[in-house]
């Protein structure tokens, strides 16, 4: 007969890797508090300690679970702790692809600390999450039973549609990026304008060569992100077809696409929805807005609308085409 520890290893694994990030992140956070680090910044400005006091929260609260687990293994009594705690962890990677994203066009982001913090807090989330299910998972994997890999399908009418919609939103923000970068004018700035905003901001080598190029980097990222969407509605997007020679007819590991799709939807959908209200907010005047680097502030409030609608919608498609990948790759039994 089995004994408890061998039927259920599973718990005690993760439970331990969620317990030295807790540890970690509890740590991280201790040291901004006693060096001054600020983990928030909005507009450039640190906003107080407030934050890396949380993360020292979360962080020994999470560390605390952990130990139970790892202590008593997964209990149904631990899992509301868990599952809140992986929220909270969720909450702090906010706006973490923002980060990724500028970093990949070769400019710096505000505080290398406050990005430290997201990547550690999206490296939680996905612990805690798992150490959540961790008894399930084991329950499962521990019954001998046959699975299969389901055949390569395409999601439902409904799904297709969203996808369009996600890659319709971002045509004016390709367009609009891809204007600038030919040398265009565009709500009352130039090309040239727009490649010195860049340089001035921190832009890397080969950011400004496409851009004098005409090639925006941004653009491209889009066009790489729609790839994505599309992977996950379509059936080439759990096997390559035959325009991929050198990987026709190979399955595509599940998490390959669902990492960064999850990781996409988790920060765009939120950022463009609240982004939208904010600019609802503004067009309504009951707030006001910089104009930045624009003329004025119709002309930021302009361009601000065209990003943060291809970011919204792309990212509540981006979300609802994962969820359909999720359900039409899960092994058959």
């Amino acid at each position: 007969m089995n004994t408890w520890r061998q039927r259920r290893p599973g718990p005690h694994r993760v439970g331990r890797a969620a317990l030295v990030w807790a540890v970690a992140y509890a740590g991280f956070g201790l040291a901004c508090v006693l060096s001054g680090t600020s983990l928030l910044h909005i507009g450039g400005d640190g906003t107080g300690l407030g934050p890396a006091w949380a993360v020292v929260a979360v962080g020994m609260t999470a560390a605390l679970i952990s130990a139970a687990v790892v202590r008593y293994g997964m209990r149904p009594a631990l899992r509301v702790p868990l599952l809140s705690a992986c929220a909270l962890t969720g909450v702090m990677a906010f706006s973490l692809l923002m980060d990724v994203i500028t970093l990949m066009a070769g400019q710096g982001v505000d505080s290398w600390a406050s990005t430290v913090n997201k990547a550690l807090a999206a490296a939680g989330a996905v612990l805690l999450a798992a150490t959540a299910r961790s008894d399930r998972v084991t329950a499962v994997t521990a019954v001998p039973t046959g699975t299969a890999a389901p055949k390569p399908s395409a999601a439902p009418r409904s799904v297709q549609l969203a996808a369009w919609a996600g890659t319709l939103a971002f045509l004016p923000y390709a367009a609009m990026k891809t204007h600038w970068a030919s040398g265009g004018t565009f709500a009352g700035v130039t090309g040239e304008e727009m490649l010195a905003v860049s340089e001035r901001n921190g832009a890397s080598g080969i950011f400004l060569t496409l851009e004098s190029w005409g090639l925006d980097p941004t653009a491209l990222l889009a066009l790489l992100g729609v790839f994505l969407l599309w992977g996950l509605v379509r059936p080439w997007g759990q096997a390559f077809p035959r325009w991929t020679p050198f990987l026709r007819g190979r399955r595509v590991p599940r998490g390959l696409p669902l990492a960064p799709a999850l990781l996409g939807a988790a920060t765009l959908a939120p950022y463009g929805v609240v982004g939208i209200g904010y600019l609802a907010l503004v067009t309504a005047g009951a707030v006001t807005m910089g104009r930045g680097d624009f003329p004025s502030e119709g002309d930021a409030l302009l361009v601000a609308w065209i990003g943060i609608t291809a970011f919204a919608v792309y990212g509540v498609a981006l979300a609802v085409a994962a969820r359909s990948y999720w359900l039409r790759t899960r092994p058959a039994a």
